[in-house]
């Protein structure tokens, strides 16, 4: 019997195709859901800044499911249902350390940074009794998912990343309104205030052609009633500006590489996803059109359609 198969489980509360779970690792616990056929390719998905599971749509993942693949989706620490990491205040001036971050010189004082977080994923792939598995990450989740593939070649069969940079210095930054959007200040927090906040979030950032104010309204209200913890956020942007630079880890990514970018996103721009895509190599980069800083379910066919491709490339 699996390792994956003695972890107690239950019905997932979003999706029929899922089962929820939770595990400990290294003092924190990682809320996690699965599903698919039993010995379906495994797709281990790895999400962004401040962002819960959920945000691989149900839709997406049972898009997956469907086409044969077993679908791993978690909350990173900090965020969600996942443990809380105890960390100080941050004093230092963020300004200071996103112009450092910028050029390329190292920050410190995080809690933790993203080589803890790719640990993080190598240590629940291993806990879930899975071998090598079809890595997709998300923003934060793709840097995440360049230091797992770069530093856990046992564990990575395909690196696949969606919206991403590898942060190399003097790259082209956030559009302004987009990275206030995320992590600027905060509104009341009550409900009504917290939800009405993530639509314009989500409208900031998505593709300006998918928007649809019930469906954000909708998501944002489930959201923010699953778990609420905007110190998280803080502590995820802090990781990446501690970790710096990825390029020394895209040299010694080998894995069948697929980077994904929308041409309308403003928050990571193209060519960042493009510089990910130089780093690694015989890489392939895709543009896609109408795409922002989301997966529009509009999408969804298309996007499974290039990540099958890249996955089908594995050994």
């Amino acid at each position: 019997m699996s390792t994956a198969q003695l972890l107690t489980r239950r019905p997932s509360p979003h999706s029929p195709h899922l089962q929820a779970g939770e595990v400990t690792l290294r003092g924190i616990e990682f809320h996690y859901e699965i599903g698919g056929p039993e010995e379906g390719p495994v797709i281990f998905m790895i999400m962004g800044l401040g962002a819960q599971m959920l945000m691989w749509i149900d839709d997406f993942c049972e898009n997956l499911i469907y086409a044969g693949y077993r679908v791993v989706r978690f909350d990173n620490r900090d965020i969600g249902l996942s443990g809380k990491v105890k960390g100080s205040k941050q004093s230092a001036n963020m300004l200071k350390l996103m112009a450092r971050f910028a050029v390329g010189l190292p920050n410190h004082g995080a809690p933790y940074n993203l080589v803890d977080m790719a640990e993080d994923a190598s240590l629940l792939i291993a806990a879930l009794g899975l071998k090598k598995v079809h890595v997709l990450g998300a923003s934060m989740g793709g840097m995440i998912a360049q230091i797992l593939a770069a530093k856990h070649p046992e564990q990575v069969k395909t690196l696949n990343i969606f919206f991403s940079s590898n942060n190399k210095p003097f790259g082209m930054p956030p559009g302004p309104a987009q990275l206030h959007a995320l992590i600027g200040s905060r509104p009341a927090l009550d409900e009504e205030s917290i939800v009405k906040h993530s639509i314009k979030v989500f409208k900031t950032i998505g593709s300006p052609r998918y928007h649809n104010p019930a469906l954000l309204e909708g998501f944002s209200r489930k959201l923010y009633r699953r778990s609420f913890y905007p110190r998280g956020v803080m502590h995820h942007f802090m990781a990446i500006l501690a970790t710096g630079s990825l390029e020394k880890y895209d040299r010694h990514i080998v894995q069948p590489t697929l980077v994904i970018h929308g041409a309308k996103d403003k928050l990571i721009r193209p060519s960042q996803g493009k510089a990910i895509a130089q780093a690694i190599p015989h890489a392939e980069f895709k543009l896609i059109e109408d795409m922002g800083h989301d997966i529009p379910r509009e999408l969804i066919p298309k996007l499974t359609e290039l990540l099958i491709q890249n996955i089908q490339k594995a050994p």
